[in-house]
C-alpha cells in the first residue's frame, strides 16, 4: 500500500499548486486514522517539490512515483519510491529514496554508522544510507516478484539542503553500494544521473508500479525459526529504521565502555511485534560474534526455554547464556560487557523467591541487580505487557535508577509494527477497544494486511483455526484466566477446564514435561501439539503465531459502551491478594492481558465471548464476521 502515486508529471502539478501535501495526509488519516504531525506535513511541504523538479528536469516524465510506500508485514514506510523500467536489463526497475532536510551532519563520537544534525546534539540518527538499504533489503526480502532479481532494487539518500560535501564530510565515510548510495543539493546532476542509470525515461513506470503493489508477499521469517543460525552462525534479520539505530547504538556504547572504561544504559521501547526481541537476538548474536561477553535474560519461563531448546540448538554453551532476571543477585560488578533484557517490563521489586538463600535477602531492587551485572544493560520494553502484580519494568523506573547511579541513559523509541501483519491501524485499534489510550472503541474498517473476524460459538472459533492450520499457518487458541486449573490426571489424560456450553478443551500444561502428545508450558506456544490446549497470557506473551484464536472471559465484559472488567470472574491465584493488587490494578492488569492475547497474530486473529451482550458488540465493531455452521 502506498499514500500516493502518480507519474512524475502529476506529482509535480500537485506540488506545484501546494495540494500534495494535504492529500497525502489525507489519505494517512483514511488508512490508519492517524493524523499527520506538523513535522511529517513540513517535510513532505519542504522535500518532495524539490525532488519533483529534479524528476522533470531529467525528462523522467513516465516514471511512475510512489510515495509513503508502505513496506510488507511492518508499519514502516519508505519516503518514496520510484518505479520503471531498467534501461539496460528491460526488467522491472524501483529506486527507493530517503529524503533528508538536513544541511549538515558529522559522525557521532567517531561512529560512522551514527550521525549528529543541528539542533540535537545528545540524539543520533541512523545514516541516511544505512537507513535506505535496510529498505531495499527488506523489500527484496519480503516481495516475491522481486525473488532473483537482484538489480531491481537500488537506494539513495538525498540530502537536498546540504549544498556541499563539507557540510556532511564524515557521512561520505560511510560505505556506499547499489541499494545506498549518498547525494546531496550541490550534487543534483550526479543525483540524476543516477536515475538515469536505474530508470528508462522512454517507458511508463505505471506496470511496474503495479507489478511492485500488487507482488505476493513471501512468509515472514518467524523469529525462532532463525534464532539457531543468528546467535551460532550468521546474521539473518534485515532491521529497519529505529531497529537499526538502537542496534548501532548498544554496539557503540559496548565498545566506547570498553576502550574508556565507562559505564551506559539503553532503554528500548515499542509495543507488540515492533521487533524488540529481533533487536535482541541480533545483538546477541553480533557481540557474540565479536568476542564480547554477553548474557540475555527475561523474567519470562516459557520464553527462555524456548530460546535455549531453539536458539541454542545442540549447544549446551549457548543455552547457558539465556538467563532470568533473578540468577544476578551476586554477579559481580561490570562482570559482563553487555546483558540484554528482553520483556524488561517483567522486571520484579525484588529477585527474592523461597528458594533464595538467606545471604541474598537484603531487599535489594532487581533493577539494580541487573543494572550493575554490565557495562551496558540493555532494556528492551512494552510498559502495555505488564500483566502480574509486582511487575515494575517501566522506562521511569530504570531511568530513576540509573539516575541515582549518576548513569547516562540512552532511550530508543520503535514505532515500527512487525506483528499482526505489520498493522498499525490493528494495534490502535485492539488499544482503544481496551481502553489503553485516549478515545472511544471504534469499529474495525479493515486494513488488507490484517484480518479480523468475530465467532458467534467455541465450536465455529475452533473449526476456523483448524482449517487454517490445513492450509499450512499456525495457529492457537487463547483465554483469559476465567477457569480453574487441573493438574494431569493419574492417567495422564488432562482436564478439559476451559468449558463453555458442550465444548471444553484443557489449559496448556503448567510444568516442564510433556504428559502424553501435550507439549510443556515452555513449549506450548511453538510446539504443533500445543493447539489441542488453551494458552494463558503466560505461555502466549513474547510468541507469535499466523492465526490467533482468543477468548474473551467474563473477567472483561462489554457493558454500556465500553469494556469493564469484572474481578469475581478471574481465576489467575496472582491476583487474589486484594491487599497488594487493588481494583484499579487489577483492572489495568486485565486489560493489559488481553492487549497481550489480541496482538499474537501474524496474519488474522478470531474473537470469541460466551457474554451474550459483549458477543453483540464485537459483531457490531467488527464487520468480518463468520457465517453461522
Amino acid at each position: 500500500m502506498t499514500l500516493f502515486r502518480h507519474s512524475v508529471v502529476g506529482f509535480a502539478e500537485l506540488t506545484m499548486d501546494g495540494t500534495l501535501a494535504v492529500r497525502i495526509a489525507e489519505q494517512m488519516r483514511y488508512h490508519t486514522g492517524r493524523r499527520a504531525a506538523p513535522a511529517e506535513l513540513r517535510s513532505w511541504e519542504r522535500s518532495l517539490p524539490i525532488l519533483a523538479k529534479d524528476l522533470i528536469q531529467a525528462n523522467l516524465d513516465n516514471i511512475e512515483v510512489l510515495i509513503e510506500y508502505h513496506l510488507p508485514l511492518t508499519s514502516k514506510r519508505a519516503d518514496v519510491v520510484l518505479a520503471g523500467r531498467h534501461p539496460k536489463t528491460g526488467n522491472a526497475s524501483y529506486v527507493v529514496i530517503e529524503l533528508k532536510q538536513w544541511s549538515r551532519a558529522a559522525a557521532w563520537q567517531d561512529d560512522r554508522e551514527l550521525v549528529l544534525i543541528d539542533g540535537y546534539p545528545n540524539a543520533p540518527r541512523l545514516h541516511p544510507v544505512a537507513q535506505v538499504r535496510g529498505y531495499c533489503d527488506y523489500l527484496a526480502d519480503f516481495t516475491k516478484s522481486l525473488d532473483g532479481q537482484d538489480d531491481a532494487l537500488a537506494g539513495a539518500a538525498y540530502l537536498h539542503n546540504a549544498m556541499s560535501e563539507s557540510a556532511v564530510h564524515d557521512l561520505y565515510e560511510y560505505p556506499q553500494d547499489q541499494r545506498g548510495r549518498l547525494f546531496i543539493g550541490g550534487q543534483r546532476a550526479e543525483f540524476t544521473e543516477f536515475l538515469l542509470e536505474r530508470l528508462d525515461p522512454a517507458v511508463p513506470g505505471s506496470p511496474y508500479a503495479d507489478q511492485l503493489i500488487n507482488s505476493a508477499v513471501a512468509p515472514s521469517k518467524q523469529l525462532l525459526a532463525v534464532a539457531a543460525d543468528e546467535v551460532q552462525r550468521r546474521e539473518q534479520f534485515v532491521l529497519l529504521a529505529e531497529q537499526k539505530l538502537a542496534h548501532s547504538l548498544v554496539v557503540h556504547q559496548v565498545e566506547r565502555a570498553r576502550k574508556a572504561d565507562q559505564k551506559s544504559v539503553v532503554i528500548v521501547t515499542g509495543g507488540p511485534g515492533s521487533g524488540k526481541s529481533v533487536i535482541a537476538l541480533s545483538l546477541f548474536g553480533d557481540l557474540s560474534r565479536r568476542g564480547r561477553s554477553v548474557l540475555h535474560a527475561t523474567g519470562s519461563r516459557s520464553f527462555t526455554q524456548t530460546l535455549r531448546k531453539v536458539a541454542g540448538h545442540r549447544s549446551e554453551r549457548v543455552q547457558r547464556m539465556f538467563k532470568y532476571f533473578n540468577q544476578f543477585m551476586d554477579a559481580e560488578p561490570n562482570e559482563l560487557d553487555v546483558l540484554i533484557l528482553d520483556e524488561a517490563h517483567r522486571i520484579r521489586e525484588t529477585s527474592v523467591d523461597r528458594y533464595t538463600k538467606a545471604q541474598f535477602r537484603t531487599g535489594r531492587p532487581q533493577v539494580d541487580e541487573l543494572i550493575a551485572a554490565a557495562r551496558v544493560p540493555v532494556f528492551l520494553l512494552d510498559e502495555h505487557q505488564v500483566v502480574k502484580p509486582g511487575e515494575l519494568g517501566t522506562v521511569a523506573d530504570i531511568e530513576r535508577h540509573a539516575a541515582s547511579l549518576g548513569l547516562p541513559v540512552h532511550r530508543i523509541d520503535l514505532d515500527s509494527q512487525f506483528r499482526c501483519g505489520g498493522s498499525e491501524e490493528y494495534i490502535q485499534w485492539v488499544l482503544r477497544l481496551l481502553g489503553l489510550i485516549e478515545g472511544e472503541p471504534t469499529p474495525w474498517t479493515g486494513d488488507p494486511s490484517f484480518e479480523v473476524q468475530v465467532a458467534d460459538t467455541p465450536e465455529e472459533l475452533e473449526a476456523t483455526l483448524i482449517a487454517k492450520a490445513a492450509e499450512g499457518y499456525g495457529a492457537r487458541i487463547t483465554a483469559g484466566y476465567c477457569w480453574p486449573w487441573s493438574d494431569p490426571r493419574p492417567d495422564k489424560t488432562l482436564v478439559p477446564d476451559v468449558q463453555l456450553g458442550t465444548w471444553s478443551r484443557p489449559w496448556n500444561l503448567k510444568g516442564d514435561r510433556k504428559v502424553g502428545d501435550a507439549p510443556p508450558a515452555a513449549l506450548w506456544a511453538t510446539d504443533p501439539n500445543g493447539f489441542d490446549q488453551v494458552g494463558c497470557v503466560y505461555t502466549a506473551q513474547g510468541f507469535e503465531y499466523d492465526w490467533s484464536g482468543v477468548i474473551l472471559g467474563p473477567d472483561l465484559v462489554w457493558r454500556n459502551g465500553r469494556f469493564t472488567t469484572t474481578r469475581d470472574a478471574n481465576k489467575d491465584p496472582a491476583f487474589r491478594n486484594r491487599k497488594t493488587t487493588d481494583n484499579p490494578t487489577f483492572d489495568r492488569l486485565v486489560r493489559n492481558t488481553y492487549k497481550v492475547l489480541l496482538t499474537r497474530g501474524m496474519i488474522g486473529t478470531t474473537l470469541y465471548s460466551p457474554d451474550p451482550e459483549t458477543r453483540d458488540a464485537l459483531h457490531e465493531l467488527v464487520s468480518n464476521t463468520l457465517v453461522k455452521s
